[in-house]
């Protein structure tokens, strides 16, 4: 099911207040890190393979599931938010950590860029124009788009049909739970997993988001709203 297009502004999208712009951004970072978490819990319930680092696997889920769930429009802007708030935490992070599990962020933004741009290329070609995807790489990005659709659609099919199987709770109101609450309730409308998995939003002491495969939960971080919109008025300097 298409989600409704949501409030969702890209740094090169048309001028917008810069309020809006910058919650829409925080909007659509929490989306796409929730997709990314969801990506590691379809992982573990499922018991999928992972041929190479599960952290790319998880990226690529989030990236497919953007493509899938929205309109051509909101697909991107969330698109170009997502894939902005990776060159905003290289820009912060500075020397990049090579033994992390997951790869440096520049990467992880180029990767981005090029399966979504792989999707749809006739109606993606500005967006990898915006996103300076160089040519050569841009070339090999609809077969990048089709490898990972064959590796991550017969987990999705498996799991399509309307379910009651993610289960919400939240410390306390906020636009993180507000946006996750909302995307919890659309994705049990589309899918049924094979055992329940929470998803909780509250405070970790960190700007952080991450699966727990021992309590078999997506945990939000309250901390990582603010973190967001940090990120954003750097970038927008």
């Amino acid at each position: 099911m298409l989600r409704p297009v949501i409030l969702a502004a890209s740094l090169v999208a048309a001028p917008v207040h810069a309020d809006e712009a910058r919650e829409a951004f925080v909007e659509a970072n929490l989306l796409g890190i929730f997709y990314h978490e969801l990506g590691h819990a379809l992982i573990d319930v499922l018991g999928l393979p992972v041929f190479g680092q599960e952290e790319d696997a998880a990226d690529v889920a989030s990236i497919l599931m953007i493509d899938a769930f929205y309109e051509e429009d909101a697909a991107q802007d969330l698109a170009y938010d997502a894939a902005f708030g990776f060159l905003a935490e290289a820009e912060a992070v500075g020397d990049v950590a090579y033994w992390d599990v997951h790869g440096p962020d520049e990467q992880r933004f180029y990767n981005t860029v090029c399966l979504f741009y792989g999707g749809n290329p006739e109606a993606r070609e500005d967006f990898a124009i915006d996103m300076e995807l160089p040519e050569y790489r841009a070339d090999t990005c609809p077969e990048e788009y089709e490898q990972a659709l064959d590796s991550w659609g017969a987990a999705f099919d498996e799991i399509a049909g309307a379910g009651e199987t993610l289960q919400f709770e939240a410390a306390a109101d906020s636009l993180t739970a507000d946006v996750i609450r909302a995307e919890v309730a659309a994705l049990n409308a589309d899918f049924a997993l094979p055992e329940d998995v929470a998803v909780r939003v509250e405070p970790c002491g960190e700007a952080n988001a991450f699966y727990d495969p021992g309590a078999v939960a997506i945990i939000m971080c309250t901390e990582f709203e603010d973190h967001l919109r940090s990120l954003y008025d750097a970038l927008a300097e």
